[in-house]
């Protein structure tokens, strides 16, 4: 089993639109609603690809229940912590070009026995678990180092994922972890500088090593990405498609790639297989994972060189 806790669930509003003009009238061409946050993102990938997916995580009254039929929908387990409130709403727009502006709201608040609860069920759920994916940002008030204490709940034998950034992830460190997947963005947030140079790419990936990641899965959007656990080091170019929308790629590059490890994959079959499903990913439009059959496609095509 692979268990994904979502810290932030949101409703995203993607609008495909001619153009954004910002201080005018915009007319929209299509609009879907998708019920998602980054780890829900990762568990439905992780089913697409036919293994089992367990999600966890924060959830609100007003609206969550929209989110457990898109669950059910993709045969995704589920057992959530509920807190008042609603679920935040994100809008994205996408034009001709494929150029996307993100609108996102705040989280909601959680109360502190909340958190507490949330740590319980990562403890009672994880020894099951061969693989924790934890991700993205944290509700409205809670610390940073809240991700130090979600990552020191889960068992010792499941192997650990994180996706965040910067204090939330620096924390995330201090507990160990198996595999970082930053993208470019928010590798240089993370550690205060440009990133110009491969060479430079790997040295900040190396920083995220030295502070406790066994290995770091650093996407570099179209043009691939990179694997490094301090010793080998791989490059997997992606291949062209037609971009209908980067939304999920990153998280299907991780649900791939937690997929892999739970098989006991090498990093270069990590790699490939995060590149593949992330590639995936952005040939759709208004949804959050990628076609099963899109992705071994893709998997088939991509080649994998040390660096």
């Amino acid at each position: 089993m692979i268990l994904t806790v979502c810290m932030s669930p949101s409703v995203d509003v993607t609008i495909e639109l001619d153009s954004l003009n910002v201080g005018k009238v915009n007319t929209v061409r299509s609009k879907s609603l998708s019920f998602t946050g980054k780890a829900l993102n990762v568990a439905i990938g992780v089913a697409r690809l036919g293994a089992e997916a367990y999600a966890t995580g924060f959830m609100y009254n007003e609206n969550g229940q929209m989110f457990e039929r898109a669950l059910d929908r993709e045969g995704v387990h589920f057992t959530f912590v509920w807190n008042n409130g609603r679920v935040r709403e994100n809008y994205k727009c996408i034009d001709k070009r494929s150029m996307l502006t993100e609108i996102n709201d705040t989280g909601g608040q959680v109360e502190g026995e909340k958190l507490i609860e949330l740590l319980h069920m990562i403890r009672s759920f994880s020894p099951r678990a061969d693989v924790a994916v934890i991700s993205g940002g944290l509700p409205r008030g809670v610390d940073d180092g809240y991700y130090r204490d979600l990552f020191r709940a889960v068992d010792p034998h499941a192997l650990r994922i994180v996706d965040t950034e910067g204090e939330r992830l620096f924390a995330a460190l201090e507990a160990g972890v198996d595999l970082v997947k930053p993208n470019l963005e928010e590798l240089e947030n993370t550690i205060g500088r440009k990133l110009r140079s491969r060479s430079e790419m790997l040295s900040g990936c190396h920083e995220l090593l030295d502070r406790g990641a066994k290995s770091v899965l650093l996407s570099l959007g179209q043009n691939g990405a990179i694997i490094t656990d301090g010793t080998k080091n791989y490059y997997c170019k992606s291949i062209n498609v037609a971009v209908n929308s980067t939304v999920g790629a990153g998280d299907a590059m991780v649900a791939a790639a937690a997929n892999m490890m739970q098989q006991g994959a090498d990093l270069k079959d990590i790699l490939r297989a995060g590149v593949a499903a992330g590639t995936a990913a952005v040939t759709t439009f208004g949804t959050i994972s990628f076609a099963k059959e899109k992705y071994e496609e893709i998997l088939t095509n991509l080649t994998v060189s040390e660096i």
